[in-house]
């Protein structure tokens, strides 16, 4: 660059910085086509800022093939100047599927693992869910989840109807970042089975069971701050952007 303009590179990584340019750097974006986006962002981030009186807002979805990975090689711990390493190169011993909900107030999560990522699987996660949640009676439980499959099945509506105190809130499609429990799962990622060495499919689960008692016996909850408004204020903007980009 410095060479067409006829400036020098320092120059140009002054300009850089002074605007805040950083092209090295690539990263991805995709905008919901969900018909429903602005109504659906309004009651989400509704149910998150001024949720209705008497009621438990639970934020649900299923971490799917978690895979229990051994490394072929012991770790290497870390020494003074050197960081834990650990091979590149892994054995696997099959996968599971962790089914959570977050208490979006408390912080506090409900998990259970489940060999499959089906709709029985997530009715019988409700049934755990049902059976765990501390509740009086008359509060009302929404639950914002994503538009997946399994959580449209006509087993799953029966269980609504026989269930009345739960509501489903369903995020606009290709909007993940609107699920609370997302950043929960992002955590155990990074955390837990990132770094994790697992011989079995009930070493992964018994693992996953002990972060989620560990995290429970000192929840925190998610501070979500931005309104609906301002979510939908800087969309608009990509939108525009995307629009006059010429591509």
């Amino acid at each position: 660059m410095a060479k067409t303009a006829g400036m020098s590179q320092s120059a140009i990584g002054r300009i850089w910085r002074a605007f805040g340019l950083k092209p090295h750097l690539h990263e991805t974006f995709k905008l919901s086509t969900d018909p429903y986006f602005v109504e659906k962002v309004r009651d989400v981030v509704g149910l998150y800022l001024a949720p209705p009186e008497k009621a438990i807002v639970l934020s649900v979805d299923e971490k799917s093939q978690v895979q229990a990975l051994d490394r072929t090689q012991p770790i290497l711990p870390m020494t003074p100047g050197q960081a834990e390493r650990g091979t590149h190169d892994y054995v696997r011993h099959g996968t599971t599927s962790l089914f959570a909900a977050l208490n979006v107030a408390t912080g506090e999560v409900i998990g259970k693992c489940h060999r499959r990522h089906r709709h029985q699987e997530f009715v019988k996660f409700l049934d755990h869910l049902d059976d765990t949640l501390v509740k009086e009676p008359g509060v009302s439980i929404p639950i914002v989840l994503d538009n997946s499959a399994t959580h449209k099945t006509p087993a799953v509506k029966r269980w609504l109807l026989r269930h009345p105190d739960y509501h489903l809130h369903f995020i606009p499609t290709s909007s993940s970042w609107l699920n609370q429990i997302e950043r929960f799962f992002a955590e155990i990622t990074e955390k837990r089975i990132r770094r994790g060495v697992f011989k079995s499919v009930p070493a992964l689960e018994k693992a996953l069971q002990d972060y989620l008692a560990n995290h429970n016996a000192d929840p925190k909850p998610f501070a979500w701050v931005a309104d609906a408004d301002s979510i939908l204020d800087r969309i608009k903007k990509v939108c525009e952007r995307t629009s006059d980009s010429g591509h």
